[in-house]
């Protein structure tokens, strides 16, 4: 892969440099909430506008159905990188269309444009080949040089990830660049021990990476939503804690793959059960209770793990040289089940292992619990991208860049 460096090395002054990003960022009610993505990227396309470029930034949000809708707009985005480069930049209201190419043209060395969200165009995410590859010449005709430094998308197979660098000259940003360095040392240089934290909801989203990871890992620490399909797999009663019981079987093969490989599979000895799933918008107080994990109430649904399984939990990290977290082990969005997760954080900090924060709502739980981001060794932009990383598939918008 080229690197942007080498690239500013060739030359950029005056040539329109296409930069895929990722500001995919949340929103709530058109005001950004964690603005990690842009803040990510933006080193990226300083050092291209420092070198006289003129920089188009494009990027999807959310997931719009292949047409406009304002609800997805990437204007705050814009706004926001902006601010963090210090200076105006231009808005295009659409992604090929009039807009995009007027604002494309006034650009003058060194400044910088923001097109709207890719995926308003349905070519941009088609199955089809063509459709793709159709959205992709139109997209070409905005540029003369790409740059790909969208990590959190390049596990998908768009028209600006996958069919976009083929028709450009191309290189690889700093953020790309970066990130699959960090996943390097998870996958080809490990130090052990090696200690995988994963969470979320759903056991179905990480079964890949936890296939791959029998095979490589030393301990898997198991909590969020996914921890009650293992533990119903152990024959606990679960309460109406969320459960994938299509998944049962599987999840007990990897448990006794797991003792046959000597890789310690640790889960959840006791959680926060409620009857009531907690208000997030007004963040009332909730009512709940500490139980065992395998004594869960019929009638409640564990919501965050306890506090014996984060003793537990930071002590299998403590002597770590790697630690890799991917998924927050509680809601913790509500106060009140946010310590799990919290703990789960302190104990990397605390820890002297290489730390990886791996994306998506773990990255977003750092910032929102207050965790100095710069205290980790590295906050991944793409949960999705990492985990298949890890996984060991090709990634398509790293292949693309390779060619």
């Amino acid at each position: 892969m080229k690197t942007i460096d080498e690239l500013l090395a060739e030359g950029v002054k005056g040539k329109r440099v296409f930069v895929r990003a990722d500001l995919n960022v949340p929103l709530a009610e058109g005001t950004i909430t964690d603005d990690g993505r842009i803040r990510a990227v933006q080193p990226t396309i300083a050092k291209l506008a420092e070198a006289g470029a003129r920089v188009v930034v494009a990027s999807h949000l959310g997931r719009p159905k292949g047409a406009p809708d304002p609800a997805f707009s990437l204007a705050p985005a814009a706004a926001r990188l902006g601010e963090l480069l210090g200076t105006d930049v231009a808005f295009a209201t659409d992604t090929v269309g009039s807009s995009a190419k007027e604002t494309v043209a006034a650009l003058t060395d060194g400044r910088v444009a923001v097109i709207e969200n890719l995926r308003f165009n349905a070519g941009e995410t088609s199955k089809d080949d063509a459709e793709r590859g159709a959205f992709a010449d139109q997209l070409a005709e905005l540029a003369d040089v790409y740059v790909g430094d969208g990590f959190g998308a390049v596990h998908r197979k768009h028209a600006s990830v996958f069919d976009l660098p083929a028709r450009l000259p191309h290189a690889v940003g700093q953020l790309i660049a970066t990130e699959v360095g960090v996943l390097k040392k998870l996958t080809d240089e490990v130090k052990r021990p090696y200690v995988v934290v994963l969470g979320g909801a759903k056991v179905s989203d990480k079964l890949a990476v936890i296939d791959e990871l029998l095979g490589k890992a030393d301990r898997l620490l198991i909590g969020g939503g996914m921890a009650y399909t293992f533990l119903y797999a152990k024959g606990y009663e679960v309460g109406i804690s969320l459960l994938q019981k299509d998944q049962v079987d599987k999840v007990k093969e990897y448990m006794r793959r797991a003792e046959e490989t000597g890789v310690e599979l640790v889960l959840p000895v006791d959680v926060l059960a409620s009857t009531d799933f907690p208000d997030l918008k007004t963040k009332a107080p909730a009512v709940f209770e500490t139980v065992d994990a395998d004594k869960i109430p019929a009638d409640k649904e564990g919501l965050d793990i306890g506090p014996k399984t984060r003793e537990l939990y930071a002590s299998k990290i403590a002597d770590a040289a790697t630690v890799f977290w991917n998924g927050p082990v509680g809601v913790f969005e509500h106060p009140d089940y946010a310590g799990g997760t919290r703990a789960i954080a302190q104990a990397l900090l605390d820890s002297s292992a290489f730390t990886v924060v791996g994306g998506g709502d773990s990255a977003a739980a750092v910032r929102t619990l207050g965790f100095d981001e710069n205290a980790f060794g590295h906050i991944s932009t793409g949960g999705g991208a990492s985990l298949e990383y890890l996984e060991g598939k090709t990634l398509p918008g790293l292949a693309a860049l390779e060619g």
